[in-house]
């Protein structure tokens, strides 16, 4: 094995760190623009801009995984199916936390409320991302995938 395929190998692992770093500063955003945001429409429409952001980035990085890598890691390591179903468990409920989220937003639900939603999220999300790592990167390491990360994790 060449030192670029080893390097392009290991790179799975690293994307799935830099996403998900991604996707929880993305939230951290979003709850500081909640916490910050003054009264009054021009609040209400960056924080929608936040949330309909943060929601499609991390909606993205699971349809991704579902649709391109678990399939991969599936086939190359069934053992792991029971890990892969559980973390698609975990997408369709951050899939319905997502979408109470954008409906709270969309009729203008109070800060607090919002807020309620945003930590909802991030316990879930937090709590996903590290039983994905401990689960996965070992084996996104070794993993033989020829796609574009982006199309894979989301577009970050």
């Amino acid at each position: 094995m060449t030192e670029r395929e080893t390097t392009r190998l290991i790179a799975w692992s690293q994307e799935l760190r830099r996403v998900h770093g991604r996707l929880r500063e993305a939230l951290s955003v979003t709850r500081a623009a909640l916490a910050d945001g003054a009264p009054g429409e021009a609040a209400a429409r960056e924080l929608l801009l936040y949330c309909h952001g943060f929601c499609a980035a991390l909606d993205s990085h699971h349809q991704g995984e579902d649709r391109t890598l678990f399939p991969a890691i599936a086939a190359a390591h069934p053992e792991l199916r029971p890990v892969l179903r559980a973390l698609e468990q975990d997408h369709s409920m951050i899939a319905h936390l997502l979408g109470g989220l954008q409906a709270a937003v969309e009729r203008a639900a109070p800060p607090e409320e919002l807020d309620h939603h945003l930590e909802g999220i991030a316990a879930i999300m937090e709590n996903h991302f590290r039983y994905e790592e401990r689960q996965l990167l070992t084996v996104l390491e070794t993993l033989e995938l020829a796609a574009v990360p982006g199309e894979v994790l989301g577009p970050l």
